[in-house]
């Protein structure tokens, strides 16, 4: 008698589904699962491809962890783009209070830092600046027009995150303008079916810092709805003094999150609530040998708010090599807004020496995405309207009309309003070792009547045939196509020693890249070159020539080449033991005298070495060394040129785990280096010592 196989897509919540297997051969299909390692970064899909065919297959829709590396969502074997994924064991695991900080061990990622805790710290891709990525939530676009200096205020906390994915290279087909270099995508946490489970977090360390924070997420027993709480409050008396005395870079700040979902087999719906709210000792940030202010501050925050859906339509039974069945249609719409506000004062308390900078920035988006199944493979097209509002102090043209700033005597009176659209198509050829992944993002914004513009974009990968099944190698390649538009304070910036351009013009970037990935059941290494070629790309640059009269200016260069390679190599034994490692160039030279403040500043070399093992019963533990030179200049307070010089930092984490609670100390710095720095005139902190509990509470099912 022939067998009939079953292909489970989705699990039912029945007493009696597991009688429907009695009999017959069984096969869970392709249930990916996001791993830490940034050497196996091809994307997961939320469709489960069957890769196998054995006469009749009868295959049902189970859903799974998706990684965006394409407007279409695509299994892991299929995968054309490489995406870096850290998992959500590797945030558990490292040694960090903030995303920011974990990015730092990202082969490809530049972290700048200014202040601690995430209070402002700069984060680029392959050489380019903070400007140049996307920042996503959950696939929600929450870059601040304003400033790239904003970007990195998310509204949930570590606890969180189930994932981050980094996305190198042009990604405007996939996720718009704006991701000139790449993206980052944060993806949070919803509970499975049935589960219902709780945390309470706890922490004290170094500079006075101190944490709490909690986590719940819940389901209904007699409806498909599950819900994500959370909220943190974090405060720090800071690490530095200014000349008279005072600490100059506290920090304080409160988040709050809302995640709910309802879930049927046809139907995904999802809808988020944000609120992040900060203040922070600015301090050196935005110094100059001009201006040498060591007692700013900063206050600002934001509000986000996001629906999404998922929608399947119909069935089909399509078979182009690689045998499908799926929901032949699918619908996403989604519509967003967020809120950013926020308080500058270039002396502390003195609005008599320096007005306060008051900005609100308010962002409107609506997006669609569709994509179907068809012998030819699959495709997707969509759009995006987004609308950028900024009414301001000191940034933007002379409004018609003022606003009065709530909880002040004074009104905004400058603003900028901006409409971007775009639309996008692209088609997967998916064969059964060959994966051919094209299309275009055409965008229009109008700011200065920009024409609507195509960027095209290709990515293949091959999946090389070897005898020993447990043995895969993956060649991939890629040729694609991005912009940016400048930010608010780029065009419009004109306070103490900066002055900003209204007309710049719209960053452009082609690349290519090649590379190969290799794994084994317990080594896996990935290798990527590539090539950047920027047009008009944007930078801060001031001409020393001038002397005192000397400024920041907001400029576009006419080009800007960057070549590179990254490497990354993990050995997966009881001891994980990963290598990675980054050399760029850029061949974009200033005149003499001009001194840049972003685009020439980039990591020439960054190595990145993290062990982790079992150390006893339960006790674990995590090494991670970073080592990094980066190329450029700053000019010292007292007029000197300085190079900026290599340095290493070592974290540490101990970890002792049970059911009930978690018990960990982390030391960052852990070698006490104080002679670093990211930012030219910025001081960073010492040994940073962080001591911590978590409960668990609830039960989880599984």
């Amino acid at each position: 008698m022939k067998r009939e196989v079953l292909v489970f897509r989705q699990f039912q919540r029945k007493g009696y589904s597991l009688f429907a297997c009695l009999g017959r051969e069984v096969i869970i299909s392709v249930l990916s699962v996001a791993t830490l390692s940034a050497a196996k970064a091809p994307n997961v899909s939320d469709e489960v491809w069957r890769a196998d065919s054995t006469g009749h297959v009868r295959e049902v829709y189970l859903s799974d962890v998706g990684v965006t590396g394409s407007r279409a969502p695509l299994a892991t074997s299929q995968a054309a783009r490489m995406v870096t994924v850290l998992s959500r064991e590797d945030i558990a695991q490292a040694p960090v209070q903030n995303v920011n900080d974990l990015l730092k061990y990202a082969v490809g990622v530049d972290v700048r830092q200014r202040g601690a805790l995430g209070s402002q710290t700069d984060v680029s891709i392959r050489g380019g600046t903070q400007e140049q990525i996307t920042i996503l939530l959950n696939g929600i676009n929450i870059g601040d027009p304003q400033t790239g200096h904003n970007s990195f205020d998310f509204p949930c906390q570590l606890e969180d995150i189930v994932r981050i994915e980094v996305l190198e290279g042009p990604a405007g087909r996939i996720y718009g303008t704006s991701s000139l270099v790449g993206a980052i995508n944060i993806v949070t946490n919803l509970p499975q079916p049935l589960q219902r489970r709780g945390e309470v977090n706890l922490e004290a360390g170094s500079y006075g810092y101190a944490k709490t924070g909690f986590t719940a997420m819940l389901t209904s027993h007699h409806l498909p709805l599950t819900t994500h709480l959370s909220s943190s409050y974090a405060r720090s008396d800071g690490y530095s003094h200014s000349r008279s005395g005072n600490l100059n870079t506290g920090y304080s700040g409160s988040k709050a999150f809302y995640q709910g979902a309802y879930d049927t087999s046809n139907l995904h719906v999802n809808w988020h609530f944000g609120l992040s709210d900060r203040e922070w000792g600015s301090g050196t940030f935005y110094a100059t040998p001009r201006w040498q202010a060591d007692e700013q501050y900063e206050h600002t925050t934001k509000l986000f708010a996001s629906v999404q859906a998922d929608l399947a339509l119909g069935s089909t039974e399509s078979s182009f090599i690689r045998d499908l069945q799926s929901p032949s249609f699918h619908l996403q719409p989604a519509v967003y807004w967020q809120q950013h506000r926020d308080r500058y004062e270039g002396y502390r308390d003195r609005p008599d020496l320096m007005p306060y900078n008051y900005n609100r920035c308010d962002v409107y988006g609506l997006k669609i995405n569709s994509y179907f199944d068809s012998p030819l493979g699959r495709t997707a097209i969509g759009a995006e309207l987004r609308n950028e509002d900024l009414v301001s102090g000191n940034l933007g043209e002379p409004l018609f009309r003022s606003r009065h700033i709530s909880g002040t005597d004074r009104d905004y009176t400058l603003g900028i309003n901006r409409t971007n659209i775009s639309a996008h198509l692209e088609h997967n050829v998916l064969l059964r070792h060959l994966t051919v992944s094209a299309g275009f993002v055409a965008a229009k914004s109008s700011w200065s009547d920009m024409h609507m513009t195509l960027y095209p974009g290709i990515d293949i990968s091959y999946d090389v045939p070897l005898t020993n099944h447990q043995t895969t190698l993956k060649l991939f390649a890629g040729w694609n196509t991005s912009l940016r538009l400048p930010t608010f304070t780029e065009m419009y910036y004109k306070l103490q020693g900066y002055a900003a351009d209204p007309h710049l013009k719209p960053e452009e970037m082609q690349a290519i890249e090649i590379g190969a990935q290799f794994a084994t059941p317990h080594v896996e290494a990935k290798t990527t070159l590539f090539y950047h070629h920027g047009r008009n790309m944007i930078d801060w640059v001031m001409d020393t020539s001038q002397g005192d009269a000397a400024v920041w200016q907001s400029v576009n260069h006419t080009r800007l080449n960057t070549s590179g390679i990254e490497t990354t190599v993990e050995v997966k034994l009881p001891v994980l033991l990963r290598l990675s490692y980054t050399y760029l160039n850029q061949d974009k030279k200033l005149e003499t005298g001009l001194v840049s403040q972003y685009a020439l500043e980039y990591l020439r070399h960054k190595l990145v070495a993290i062990l982790q093992a079992p150390l006893w019963r339960n006790l674990s533990g995590r090494l991670g060394v970073r080592w990094q030179d980066r190329v450029g200049t700053y000019t010292t307070f007292s007029g000197e040129l300085c190079p900026y010089r290599p340095y290493a930092l070592m974290d540490a984490r101990l970890a002792w785990s049970q059911p009930r609670f978690t018990l960990y100390a982390e030391a960052n710095n852990l070698l006490n280096n104080r002679s670093y720095t990211d930012f030219g005139n910025v001081p960073q902190p010492g040994r940073w010592v962080v001591a911590g509990v978590t409960w668990h509470l609830g039960k989880m099912s599984r």
